[in-house]
């Protein structure tokens, strides 16, 4: 019994170690706090961060390395400096005559094709406008009906004159014949063959009639103004009313469309039972065989294109004779005429290339015309080093330039390197280094 007791003593856990713990616990090691390496993480970037400050300010701003093969780099030379302009220009005629349809109808004829040459007043398409035929026959009817007026007043304002030539010969014929009268009474009274009363009658109508003469001479006088006056408006009216007519029969012609000058047909497509409104476009003469040249240009020249300037196309020199103001997508356009002879070849909407002179040729310094331009605007460059392995930025003013060769006016010498392709990729780099 006692060693079996003594087992299960054995086995039942010791009260001492269960309230003590000592067999459940272990010893762990100590841990670097989380505070302490995330300092020094942000300790090391803003090292990293000042060394490239002190870096990129020593070394004159940002910078980039880029392979050589990536670039064009151009040595600046003293040179003849071209003041020129590649032009392309399309051929266009000359002079152009529209067609445009005065009154509007219903095409009755065709008579010309797309294309023709034609002579001035050929009959080109025939129209017609019953309601304008109509009103033009009311018109007519109108201005007969005015003028026949116009002829009756004339003809009553001449019978007027007529019947006041009339009156005056009658009062002229009464006045002589009582003169006679009057003297023959005159000698009777003192004879006593008649009564002094008979005498007094006599030269009592006498004087009457001599009144009468004054008065209408007078009242002839007057009306000669008032008809001379009257006949010059009944006369303008008159014209005005026959130019009116003309007008009217000119519109009824007007559907007649017809060439007015020499030259070639084209932009014509019509066809018969077509209505063409009034003022709408039919087609246009071109002057044959005489072309110009239109061509649009950079607004970067607007102020140094002008009229007379010259341009060549193969051995044809040409001149500006037009310059259009108006600047429309950074373009304006200007007009070129051949100066004396004109290639035989050319032919209207050909695309030439010429070449438009600025100004004299003149000694300069001189650098390839590159992309760079586009990305600077001309007032910065890259320098290349001697050694080719590194490139700065630098300050420069250019000037002219042509599709060859930029002016340099200040900041490059003879003999220095520059980078002349595009900058697109490097516009805010001060520093590049060349690898």
């Amino acid at each position: 019994m006692s060693s079996i007791s003594k087992l299960q003593q054995s086995n039942q856990p010791s009260r001492t170690t269960a309230n003590s713990g000592a067999s459940m616990d272990r010893k762990i090691a100590p841990k670097r706090s989380f505070k302490k390496i995330a300092g020094l993480i942000a300790l090391g970037i803003l090292t990293l961060a000042f060394i490239y400050f002190v870096f990129n300010k020593s070394s004159g701003g940002r910078g980039l390395t880029i392979t050589s093969h990536q670039i064009t780099i151009s040595t600046v030379e003293q040179g003849i400096f071209e003041d020129f302009i590649p032009l392309r220009g399309r051929v266009t005629p000359a002079k152009t005559v529209y067609l445009d349809a005065i009154e509007g109808g219903r095409v009755e004829r065709v008579v010309a094709e797309d294309g023709a040459q034609l002579k001035a007043g050929d009959l080109i398409v025939e129209m017609s406008n019953a309601s304008l035929q109509l009103s033009v026959l009311g018109n007519e009817a109108r201005v007969a009906e005015q003028l026949n007026n116009i002829r009756s007043i004339e003809l009553s304002l001449e019978q007027n004159r007529l019947q006041h030539k009339r009156n005056l010969a009658d009062i002229r014929y009464q006045i002589k014949v009582l003169s006679r009268q009057l003297q023959r009474e005159q000698e009777l009274v003192k004879t006593g063959a008649i009564v002094l009363s008979t005498m007094e009658d006599t030269r009592d109508e006498l004087h009457w009639y001599e009144e009468r003469l004054q008065l209408t001479l007078e009242s002839q006088a007057s009306d000669a103004r008032m008809q001379q006056s009257q006949l010059a408006f009944l006369q303008e009216t008159g014209q005005r009313l026959m130019s009116n007519l003309e007008i009217s029969r000119q519109n009824l012609d007007s559907l007649k469309v017809r060439a007015p000058v020499d030259g070639k047909l084209s932009g014509f497509d019509v066809e018969v039972g077509q209505s063409i409104g009034r003022g709408e476009r039919v087609g246009q003469i071109d002057t044959p065989d005489d072309f110009k040249v239109t061509a649009f240009l950079d607004e970067f020249y607007l102020g140094r294109v002008d009229i007379g300037q010259t341009a060549i196309y193969e051995n044809y020199p040409l001149q500006v004779t037009k310059v259009y103001p108006q600047v429309q997508n950074g373009q304006f356009e200007v007009d070129l005429e051949f100066i004396a002879n004109q290639p035989p070849d050319i032919r209207r909407g050909q695309t030439i290339q010429t070449k438009l002179t600025l100004g004299d040729e003149s000694k300069a310094l001189i650098i390839p015309n590159g992309a760079f331009y586009q990305d600077t605007g001309g007032s910065w460059i890259f320098v290349v080093a001697d050694d080719e392995s590194v490139a700065t930025r630098r300050n420069v003013r250019l000037g002219r330039r042509n599709s060859r060769f930029i002016e340099v006016i200040e900041g490059l010498e003879v003999g220095e390197k520059v980078i002349t392709s595009p900058y697109t990729s490097f516009t805010d780099i001060q520093r590049l280094t060349l690898q």
